[in-house]
């Protein structure tokens, strides 16, 4: 089981903090006629807590947004794009759609890096009733094909890099009609053609005629989306998503937000714009659904960068004034880490948020009092299209090792191994979680459905307990978990072990075959700029905190942080090879 880092525990801010407890908040926050009100509906047959306030759907959400007018919604380099600008395309773009046959339950694929072009697309996909899919970029031409293929798409929008990879890997694609390709840098043909000829380029968006948005009928429980899931591997599945799984986000991350402030005594603020470098991939849920749906709904400012450079952050992050930014934890040590930080003023940032993977509690304290920012974390998957839990401000600043409590329209329970048994508070087993955030199932796999979405719970695959107060603390992976002799060693819990350890800022444990013992735990670690640990030191380290069986027998140090694949979870799989010396050494 998890212990609390023993440092974490006196990082409150406030002598007087809590002012109310979760229930209490909970209770204050979801009072009937109030913006966070709750109400009970059937969904898909299953009586399911809503959010009575959510929007209905995309299409709703993209029209409401344009009242923010002149403010600007996306920045990607040279290119301001203002919200009146954006509906100009997203209402362009969804009416050429509807006259090339587009429409409802009709598969709309994007591949493409972040770009002003992206949620453009995926709301003018979405207003008119077809499923967006959203494909990894990072995707080799053959994961690409497969997505496509896959989900059925009829039409497919590339930016030039991955249209490139398509047409070099010579795929027939035979479902895909049309080929949409944004910043071509050569000839078309075929299928292809570019989409400046439908929109312009982000710089002429302001000037496209202001038409008539197209009216589809769209009910929240419509199908809007399929996200691919890792897929770290075999194939990713397709995660069916609706409008209401979109939608629930905006009221899940105000609330989160609302309670952090009545559990400091202050009163819940006002909805403000806000500037956010968005770092995140659009294709993954975190950085579309938590992110994009509330910087719509709140006429924030959402900035994209062509790949992560920590140098070009921080002059991104001075010059825009940016008051949110993160991802994953590489990015918030990169900041705080760099030695030229102190070049740039960076008092701006509010808040830095990450998920996907566990951090080192040392990391929490420090976003705190290196920015005077507040850390932020949250728990969410694919499969529940992102937010659940969520986590921030003194809450995790003295419970860093937790995902934080599910939000008041969520409920979270541990089962046992036989799927029927629900364990107790404090007892390690496999998370299931319930909300209007689950999605339907899985694209075109009912067996995998079957299996994973039960009663409207998703079966998460997540080792995980609860604590008294409901905090959800994330144990591992079930196939992650490693298993020596019969022990069983939870990788997170040694991870945090050794995340405690001065010189370390990111760490993974992963099992290594043993001939006679099944397996056995090893680590991979890289050490804070200027420190230094050996394996021996790291060795004693865990040995005098966790039983001896949970002792690394190997540790690799690396001097970069670790692959981690687009939902910031570490690569464990392509960490092995680290170990080849080791398999099959006897104990």
């Amino acid at each position: 089981m998890q212990t609390e880092s023993p440092t974490a525990l006196s990082l409150a801010l406030d002598p007087s903090w809590p002012a109310v407890t979760l229930s209490q908040a909970q209770e204050m926050l979801t009072v009937a006629g109030g913006k966070f009100e709750i109400e009970t509906i059937a969904i898909r047959g299953v009586p399911t807590r809503v959010w009575k306030n959510a929007p209905p759907n995309l299409s709703w959400l993209i029209q409401a947004a344009r009242a923010y007018g002149q403010n600007v919604f996306t920045v990607y380099e040279d290119e301001r794009v203002t919200f009146e600008a954006n509906y100009r395309a997203v209402a362009t773009l969804a009416a050429k759609m509807l006259g090339m046959g587009i429409g409802r339950g009709d598969r709309v694929a994007i591949a493409m890096r972040n770009l002003p072009e992206w949620p453009v697309i995926f709301f003018a996909a979405a207003s008119i009733g077809a499923i967006v899919v959203p494909l990894n970029a990072w995707w080799t031409a053959g994961e690409l094909e497969y997505g496509i293929d896959d989900s059925g798409a009829r039409l497919l929008f590339v930016d030039d890099e991955r249209h490139q990879r398509l047409v070099e890997a010579g795929l027939a694609l035979p479902a895909v009609e049309q080929v949409i390709v944004s910043r071509a840098s050569g000839a078309l043909d075929g299928r292809a053609s570019r989409l400046e000829d439908l929109i312009g380029t982000p710089h002429d968006y302001a000037a496209l005629p202001d038409i008539d948005f197209p009216q589809i009928e769209i009910a929240p429980d419509d199908d809007a989306t399929i996200f691919y899931t890792s897929g770290t591997t075999g194939h990713p599945k397709g995660a069916l998503g609706t409008h209401r799984n979109l939608m629930t986000n905006i009221l899940s991350g105000g609330y989160a937000g609302a309670r952090s402030s009545l559990r400091r005594g202050e009163a819940i603020p006002e909805p403000t714009p806000r500037t956010m470098l968005t770092v995140i991939p659009l294709f993954h849920v975190t950085a579309c659904s938590a992110s994009l749906m509330g910087v719509i709904a709140t006429g924030s400012k959402m900035i994209f960068m062509r790949k992560w450079d920590v140098v070009r952050a921080m002059e991104i992050i001075e010059r825009e004034k940016v008051n949110i930014t993160g991802g994953v934890p590489t990015i918030a040590w990169q900041l705080i880490e760099h030695p030229d930080r102190h070049k740039y003023d960076l008092s701006s940032i509010e808040a830095i948020a990450y998920g996907g993977a566990p951090s080192a509690p040392e990391l929490v304290r420090r976003i705190h009092e290196e920015f005077g920012a507040l850390p932020g974390n949250g728990w969410g998957m694919t499969e529940t299209m992102a937010t659940v839990t969520s986590h921030a401000a003194e809450d995790y600043l003295n419970r860093p090792t937790s995902a934080g409590p599910p939000v008041a329209v969520a409920d979270l329970k541990i089962m046992a191994d036989d799927g029927t048994t629900e364990l107790a508070t404090g007892e390690v087993g496999e998370l299931w979680a319930r909300g209007p955030m689950i999605v339907k199932g899985y694209w075109n796999k009912p067996e995998a459905s079957a299996e994973t979405f039960v009663d409207g719970w998703v079966r998460t695959g997540d080792l995980a307990r609860l604590d008294e107060e409901g905090f959800l603390y994330v144990v591992d992976r079930a196939k992650d978990m490693i298993i020596r002799g019969g022990e069983n060693i939870y990788s997170s819990e040694v991870e945090n072990v050794l995340y405690e350890h001065p010189a370390v800022t990111d760490c993974a444990l992963i099992g290594i075959p043993h001939r006679t013992l099944g397996e056995e735990p090893a680590a991979v670690v890289h050490l804070a700029p200027g420190m230094e640990a050996s394996e021996a030191e790291l060795q004693a380290w865990v040995k005098a905190r966790l039983a001896v069986f949970k002792t690394p027998v190997a540790i690799r140090f690396v001097h970069e942080t670790l692959p981690r694949n687009a939902n910031g979870k570490i690569l464990k799989k392509d960490l092995k090879v680290l170990f080849e010396d080791r398999v099959g050494v006897a104990a």
